[in-house]
């Protein structure tokens, strides 16, 4: 997919968030910038969340209250995989909500089997290139149904063979 700027990458957010269901994750990776918390708060902002969504780069981790819990990481500042164990981060992908980890891909034996890893890309002051990329079989189905979803939004541009 490709989104013209930040409130096309937020719709893609909202986009997702009625596809989701508890234990769903997706790993957001790319670089400062690119759309992973934009994304995040157009999922927020659809499943009900009415708190402001900022980046836990500091907290690790937040939680806020929607539809279902959503579980927002930000793994950017742990040093190594074992860390994950002190935030209880296996037990939360487990819970009762759906989990976004930016950065995710930094550890890459933390990424679940069944998932969808979501890649930003900066392609201009505004445009980002979002690459999916489904593991499993729910990842699968959640790739398709958001592509689908995503197909009519303004200012995203989806093509074929993005994890279809």
């Amino acid at each position: 997919m490709r989104t013209a700027g930040a409130v096309a990458t937020e719709e893609c957010g909202e986009k997702l968030a009625p596809l989701l269901v508890p234990g769903d994750v997706l790993i957001l990776s790319g670089d400062l910038g690119a759309g992973k918390t934009c994304l995040t708060k157009g999922v927020a902002r659809a499943l009900g969340v009415v708190e402001p969504v900022t980046s836990p780069t500091f907290n690790i981790m937040r939680i806020h209250e929607g539809r279902i819990p959503l579980h927002h990481f930000d793994i950017y500042r742990l040093d190594s995989a074992e860390q994950l164990e002190d935030i209880d981060y296996w037990g939360t992908l487990e819970a009762d909500g759906v989990s976004l980890v930016e950065w995710g891909d930094r550890f890459p034996s933390a990424v679940p089997e069944e998932c969808v890893i979501v890649r930003f890309t900066i392609t201009g002051d505004e445009t980002r290139e979002i690459e999916l990329e489904p593991r499993g079989k729910r990842g699968a189905a959640l790739v398709r149904a958001w592509v689908d979803a995503c197909s009519d939004a303004a200012g995203v541009n989806v093509s074929a063979g993005e994890g279809l």
